[in-house]
């Protein structure tokens, strides 16, 4: 998923035990939101997802989906992923999302799920040129993740000096992991893809935002 060693030690140790994160009673109503959002957004669309962990969001979009090319850099996940089987038009690969290869072919669409808030900052600008090197030009993107929610989100354990959050996650095995975990503002991702983007809204909802955008059109 990302170049920072720590990180995929964290999501390898955590494959297992990754999707109950989408148990929460309280988050269901939003969640069947955009379940539903991503399955109309990329209907007949060719994906880049990055970042795509178990294959959770993987799978609903593999509904209405041409294809997908499915990336991540955690091998633990990807073998959960493959289980699912989605079919032959799904295509899991083990990929860093900060230097995306040329896909196996055109794709017409982005998704980002949950990788977002794990980028420090300065980082940004880089994962996104990954990602659009690989869509074709006017394609579709979504980025989605998490609203900090008091009393429902893990507590931010500190603040670094250039403003990323982190957070301290304990899994079942005992051990304890941290792990950035960054809230941008509505203001702050609009800003992020300025002059590389055009039509880009935010959605923000209790527990989770999207962004969603169209990559500018070659010069």
């Amino acid at each position: 998923m990302t170049t920072d060693p720590s990180m995929i030690e964290y999501y390898a140790a955590r494959a297992r035990e990754y999707d109950r994160v989408y148990e929460k009673p309280e988050r269901q109503s939003e969640l069947k939101i955009l379940r539903t959002f991503l399955e109309n957004t990329f209907r007949n669309e060719r994906v880049c997802e990055v970042a795509c962990g178990t294959g959770y969001w993987t799978q609903y979009v593999a509904k209405t989906a041409t294809s997908i090319w499915a990336t991540d850099r955690t091998e633990a996940t990807l073998e959960m992923a493959q289980t699912r089987k989605l079919g032959e038009h799904v295509r899991f690969d083990c990929q860093d999302a900060f230097n995306l290869p040329l896909p196996p072919q055109p794709c017409t669409a982005g998704l980002a799920a949950f990788i977002w808030s794990h980028i420090s900052k300065p980082d940004i600008s880089r994962f996104l040129s990954s990602l659009h090197n690989a869509l074709k030009p006017d394609s579709i993107v979504v980025c989605m993740d998490n609203v900090y929610v008091e009393g429902s989100s893990t507590p931010i354990s500190r603040t670094d000096s250039i403003g990323n959050t982190y957070q301290i996650r304990q899994l079942e095995d005992g051990s304890k992991h941290e792990v950035t975990k960054n809230f941008p503002t509505e203001s702050e991702l609009l800003t992020a893809v300025e002059g590389i983007s055009t039509d880009a809204t935010v959605q923000c909802y209790k527990y989770y935002w999207t962004l969603t955008y169209r990559t500018s059109l070659s010069d």
